[in-house]
């Protein structure tokens, strides 16, 4: 890689804490060297951290990960503060300023806030300081959950379009099948595409702090492939190892990038916002999208699951539930109910009001 690059590193907290599940300030230290000789070379660093939780649940002595969501916030409230003020200081000693960043599901998936939080992202690389991004678990309901910050770092890739992802963890990288249960597991190097094989050799979470997984590395990974990013997957207590991804070396499992064949908005459509609903789609209306890229019609629709509003991004799955697109309707979802499995002739008598609509525009479709 060359000067001017644009890095994003992802800090798992099991990464960030030690076996006491305080944060490890010797380690930050590590990596505030690495991040600073990455900024000497010329390139701009953008870090998504982990950790508010550990960092609040050390900050009042609790015994434990609380285990209600009230006390979940209530600790990520506390810990950020502690957080984004261990990265001040440590950062500060390495001649490097730090911005604290905090975004939700509905911040990204509201395009108006997503277009500025890019700006925002933007302005500060341009200022010269490093952005300290964490999901905002304070005011998240659904987000204090297994891996969301592996989602969050790709979908920052996309926002300030990183050359590369590096989610720095406490395993070495994907391999064929759990290595803590057969020592003979086998690391992938380089996966050049997303196999079933290869998600199927996903593991779980086993961090007590943190809730992330191979599972959502995987799912980070799929988002950025779509996107031309590539990604590396390391041990995060590995010397240097976020210098020597960065200059290429074989460290952990790297992700290629592809072609980065689908445009921003719709790889904001396709992973910034949650589907609020699923369609389920018949053999024939598969293969249209899958295949010669046709917009989604009613004809093909054989169920709706889930209520969702006209507009909402929902997920296109065929019959064996395999998810095959997403999008965003043109139908609310009760709507849909009452023209789904009708031709366009039938539904312009039965329902004249829903004539001349399709399911999801082709514009706003991304095949999976």
């Amino acid at each position: 890689m060359s000067r001017g690059k644009r890095i994003v590193v992802k800090v798992g907290t099991s990464t960030l804490t030690g076996a006491d599940g305080r944060v490890d300030r010797v380690w930050l230290a590590d990596l505030a060297r690495q991040t600073a000789a990455l900024r000497a070379a010329g390139s701009h660093v953008v870090i998504v951290s982990s950790g508010a939780i550990a960092a609040g649940v050390e900050a009042m002595g609790l015994s434990g990960r609380p285990g209600e969501l009230t006390g979940l916030q209530a600790a990520a409230a506390v810990g950020q503060v502690r957080l984004i003020g261990t990265y001040d200081q440590i950062m500060d000693a390495e001649g490097m300023r730090v911005a604290q960043v905090l975004l939700t599901r509905h911040d990204t998936g509201h395009r108006q806030s997503y277009v500025y939080a890019c700006r925002t992202l933007e302005r500060l690389l341009e200022m010269d300081v490093v952005p300290i991004v964490n999901e905002n678990d304070t005011t998240a309901v659904d987000e204090i959950r297994f891996g969301d910050n592996d989602t969050l770092a790709a979908l920052v890739g996309v926002m300030v379009q990183a050359d590369l992802v590096v989610l720095l963890s406490d395993i070495e990288g994907v391999y064929d099948h759990d290595p803590g249960a057969d020592e003979t597991a086998v690391l992938f190097e380089r996966i050049d595409e997303l196999t079933d094989e290869i998600v199927a050799a996903a593991g779980g979470s086993g961090s007590t702090f943190g809730t992330g997984g191979m599972t959502t590395k995987l799912e980070a990974a799929r988002i950025l492939m779509k996107a031309g990013i590539p990604m590396v997957v390391c041990d995060g207590h590995r010397p240097n190892v976020l210098l020597d991804a960065f200059a290429g070396e074989p460290v952990g499992t790297y992700f290629a990038g592809g072609e980065g064949e689908i445009e921003a908005r719709k790889l904001w459509i396709a992973f910034a916002r949650h589907p609020q609903g699923v369609v389920v789609v018949d053999p024939g209306a598969r293969d249209a999208l899958c295949l010669r890229g046709t917009s989604l019609l009613p004809a093909g629709v054989v169920r709706v699951e889930g209520r969702f509003p006209q507009g909402a991004p929902v997920s296109i799955v065929d019959e064996a539930g395999l998810e095959l697109a997403r999008g965003l309707s043109d139908f609310a979802s009760e709507d849909l109910e009452r023209v789904m499995g009708h031709t366009s002739t039938e539904i312009a008598t039965l329902e004249p009001a829903l004539a001349g609509r399709e399911v999801v525009h082709r514009d706003r479709l991304v095949i999976l």
